[in-house]
C-alpha cells in the first residue's frame, strides 16, 4: 500500500528551514520509510512512542527527528526537529495518552 505524506505547518517549515543536503536526506527519509511502511518499527529509523496519543512514530535521519502519525493511508508529519531539541518538543507538543506519560529513552 502507498501511504500519502502530509507535512503539518510547522514541519513543511521546518523542513525548508533545512541547509539543502539535509533537506535532502529528510526526504529521501521520507520517501523510503513512510510512503510504504511507516509503521514498521526498527531498530535503527522508526520507533513507536510509548506514553504518547501523539505523535506515535519517531523518524531518525541522522541528527534530525521527524515525528508523525499514520491515519488509514495517511502519514502526518507533525515536526522535524533537531535531535537536541526533540525532548522538548515532545514535552511541549506532545499529547500524552490518558494512562501514562512519557516511556523512559524516547524522543
Amino acid at each position: 500500500m502507498r501511504f500519502e505524506i502530509v507535512l503539518a505547518p510547522q514541519a513543511a517549515q521546518a523542513l525548508r528551514a533545512l541547509p539543502a543536503r539535509h533537506r535532502a536526506e529528510v526526504r529521501d527519509a521520507m520517501e523510503v520509510h513512510l510512503r510504504h511502511e511507516p509503521r514498521k518499527v526498527s531498530k535503527s529509523r522508526i520507533k513507536r512512542l510509548r506514553g504518547l496519543a501523539k505523535p506515535q512514530y519517531r523518524l531518525r535521519v541522522g541528527e534530525t527527528r521527524v515525528f508523525y502519525d499514520v491515519r488509514d493511508e495517511t502519514v502526518e508529519v507533525l515536526a522535524i526537529v533537531a535531535k537536541r531539541q526533540a525532548e522538548r518538543w515532545l514535552q511541549e507538543e506532545g499529547t500524552p495518552q490518558p494512562d501514562g506519560g512519557l516511556g523512559e529513552g524516547e524522543g
